[in-house]
């Protein structure tokens, strides 16, 4: 890319595009690699500009806003360098799970992605006949998705190893979750129950019942009760260790479902909100007042992030993907190749990849549309007021009358083709149970 950035490329494009710049202006491809947000030159079409003032006056005549609220509303719309719309583009607004974008980035960048977060399963006592003569210890190490499937393979695993009882307690330390459950003793119940095929209630049966055909149901009785400790006994023997699903994957299913606790443990395993908050403005390359979180969810008012910013990190999250072979499809929903979650219900261009944030008067939706004309186009929609679901189908309208404008491109550009037939992660598979104790 640097290559083709260097070679004047990206000046034939500008002149393409109807922007004439002077040989001095020409971009430096290393600033172009390190800014993703960029902007050098403004749009000579008007299809963008257009569109966007069609849109707010659409919203007025509506009355989704009143007049006095179309500085509350943000947009950014943006082509490589060119910028195709701004209407309080650098604005920090509340952004809900735009946020997320921010957590994306910069867990991406910091743990990268094939990252796999580790759970430790020991004992404080042997093994004899079967029988585990003390406690089952868990040392979490901040999955964000251990779930059914992976608890019930755990207890397979477990059952493998030839341990059918616990006698003492099942102990719980470190970062260790359940089902989006964080509170550690309401994790570990129902850690214990799903152990136990014999104590399932209703949600371990049905998520057994969509595992792949022929899963055992673990049996694993633990006779005492679930306790947490801060601290793990350094006596303990491992018996296994359990890997997550890669950092890309847990990126795209927290992505897709905006999933709060997701995003709350990813943000705690770079170093909380405020390291996401420098670190994505400076991968970004905006000025950090664009982007102010307390928390790495969206949860709040108090997140607030300019519809610029939310564009410049995705750009910045196409880049680093682009490192490990992967792209913005392989980490966000994606028109016509996701269809659950958060793009359920959406009508939005082919190939549209798209993040959601939604508050009870916040309806924001940030990602990136392919066009013949304009190829790429990254945009940031942000909207207050109560009408969250006419809100929705609006902004669908605005991307639908822009592709429309701007042509649908001859077929899906490879920077937004997922890698992977496969939309579904594989959750439960025991392949990522390490037997580390050998009887």
């Amino acid at each position: 890319m640097l290559e083709l950035l260097g070679s004047g490329l990206v000046s034939l494009w500008l002149e393409m595009a109807g922007v004439q710049i002077k040989p001095s202006d020409a971009l430096d491809p290393l600033t172009w690699q390190s800014s993703p947000g960029l902007v050098i030159a403004p749009d000579p079409n008007p299809a963008g500009a257009n569109t966007v003032k069609q849109y707010l006056q659409g919203l007025l005549k509506s009355k989704l806003i009143a007049q006095n609220l179309t500085q509350s509303q943000g947009i950014w719309m943006q082509s490589g360098p060119v910028l195709m719309a701004d209407h309080q583009g650098t604005t920090p607004l509340p952004a809900a799970s735009l946020t997320k974008i921010a957590t994306s980035l910069v867990a991406l960048k910091t743990l990268g992605s094939n990252h796999q977060f580790d759970t430790m399963i020991s004992a404080t006592g042997p093994i004899v006949n079967g029988v585990l003569q003390g406690d089952l210890v868990i040392i979490g190490g901040g999955d964000p998705m251990f779930v059914w499937e992976e608890a019930i393979a755990l207890g397979n695993t477990l059952n493998k190893m030839g341990i059918k009882q616990v006698k003492g307690n099942l102990v719980i330390t470190g970062n260790f979750a359940m089902n989006f459950q964080r509170h550690p003793l309401l994790a570990g119940q129902m850690l214990k129950q799903s152990l136990n095929s014999k104590t399932w209630t209703r949600p371990a049966i049905y998520i057994h019942s969509i595992m792949p055909k022929g899963t055992p149901k673990p049996q694993l009785v633990i006779a005492g009760q679930v306790k947490f400790t801060p601290q793990s006994n350094p006596q303990q023997t491992l018996l296994v260790r359990h890997r997550s699903l890669p950092l890309k994957q847990l990126i795209k299913e927290m992505n897709v479902y905006s999933n709060n606790e997701m995003a709350h443990m990813l943000a705690d395993s770079v170093g909380g909100h405020q390291v996401v908050q420098v670190k994505a403005a400076k991968m970004a390359n905006v000025p950090e007042a664009e982007i102010q979180l307390i928390n790495g969810s969206g949860l709040g008012q108090e997140n607030r992030i300019s519809p610029r910013a939310a564009c410049a990190m995705l750009m910045a999250i196409q880049q680093e993907a682009a490192a490990d072979q992967l792209n913005l499809a392989d980490l966000f929903p994606t028109s016509g190749f996701d269809h659950r979650g958060t793009m359920q219900h959406r009508h939005l261009p082919a190939a549209t990849v798209m993040k959601t944030g939604t508050l009870r008067d916040v309806s924001a939706l940030a990602g990136v549309v392919p066009t013949r004309d304009r190829g790429l186009v990254w945009f940031a929609i942000i909207n207050r007021g109560p009408q969250i679901t006419a809100f929705r189908q609006q902004q669908d309208k605005l991307l639908q009358s822009l592709v429309q404008q701007l042509q649908i491109p001859p077929h899906v550009p490879n920077a937004l083709t997922p890698h992977t037939a496969k939309s579904l992660p594989e959750l439960g598979n025991t392949n990522r149970n390490e037997i580390v104790f050998k009887s």
